[in-house]
C-alpha cells in the first residue's frame, strides 16, 4: 500500500496542484476542502500524513490537531502557512504538528517534509504491530507461568522463585523453557527485554 497523504485546503487549485506533485512522487492522496470533511472521510491503515492548511472556513490547524487527537488519529502533521500565519505554526507545532511549510510551498520542501512525516508514521505503525504481538504472546502465557517470567526477569534464581511459589526447581525450570519459548525469548537477557516492554507483575 503506498503511503497515503491527506491534503486539507479550502482552495480548489492548490489542492489539485499539491495532488498533481504528490502523485508524481508515487504518493496517493485524498483531498478535503474543510476539517469536517477530513474527519469524516474514510482513513485506510497504512503509514502516511495530514498537510493541512493553517487557516480553513473551519478552524485552523490546532482545531484539526485537537479533533484529531480525540478520535485517535495519529499521523502526523504539516501545517501550510501564509507568511502572516507564522506565529500559529509554532504554536501548532508545540501542540505535536511535525513541520510548517510557508505558502508558496517550494516543491523540494514539500518533498522532504513529506517523506519524514510518512517515514515517522511507518516507525509508528512498527511500534504498533511490534506492541500487539508482544502482547498476543504474553496472553499465551499460563498464570504460573506469568509469575515465573515477572520473578526470573526481576533477577531470582530458579532456586528463590521455587521457594516464593512453593513449587520445586524442577518445575520452575520447566514452566521457565515454556514461557520463554512461547514469548520467542532466545537468552535471558532478550527476555528481561521483553518483560520490561509488558511491566508484567508477580500474584
Amino acid at each position: 500500500m503506498p503511503p497515503l497523504i491527506h491534503i486539507v485546503d479550502d482552495d480548489c487549485q492548490l489542492r489539485e496542484a499539491l495532488r498533481g506533485l504528490l502523485r508524481s512522487m508515487d504518493y496517493e492522496t485524498m483531498e478535503h476542502a474543510s476539517i469536517e470533511t477530513f474527519m469524516q472521510a474514510e482513513k485506510p491503515r497504512g503509514p502516511g500524513c495530514v498537510l493541512v492548511d493553517v487557516r480553513l472556513p473551519d478552524g485552523n490547524g490546532l482545531d484539526l490537531q485537537a479533533r484529531m487527537a480525540t478520535q485517535g488519529v495519529l499521523q502526523p502533521v504539516i501545517i501550510m502557512t501564509g507568511y502572516g500565519d507564522i506565529a500559529m505554526s509554532v504554536r501548532a507545532m508545540k501542540a505535536g504538528a511535525v513541520d510548517f511549510l510557508t505558502k508558496p510551498v517550494r516543491d523540494q520542501d514539500l518533498f522532504d517534509a513529506v517523506v519524514a512525516a510518512v517515514g515517522r508514521d511507518q516507525e509508528r505503525l512498527n511500534d504498533q504491530e511490534e506492541a500487539t504481538d508482544l502482547e498476543q504472546r504474553y496472553a499465551k502465557l499460563s498464570p504460573r507461568e506469568r509469575q515465573v517470567m515477572a520473578l526470573v526477569t526481576a533477577g531470582q534464581l530458579n532456586k528463590q522463585v521455587a521457594g516464593e511459589l512453593s513449587l520445586s526447581e524442577a518445575t520452575i525450570k520447566i514452566h521457565r523453557k515454556s514461557a520463554m519459548q512461547k514469548m520467542k525469548a532466545r537468552t535471558l537477557a532478550e527476555w528481561v527485554r521483553l518483560a520490561d516492554r509488558i511491566a508484567p507483575k508477580p500474584h
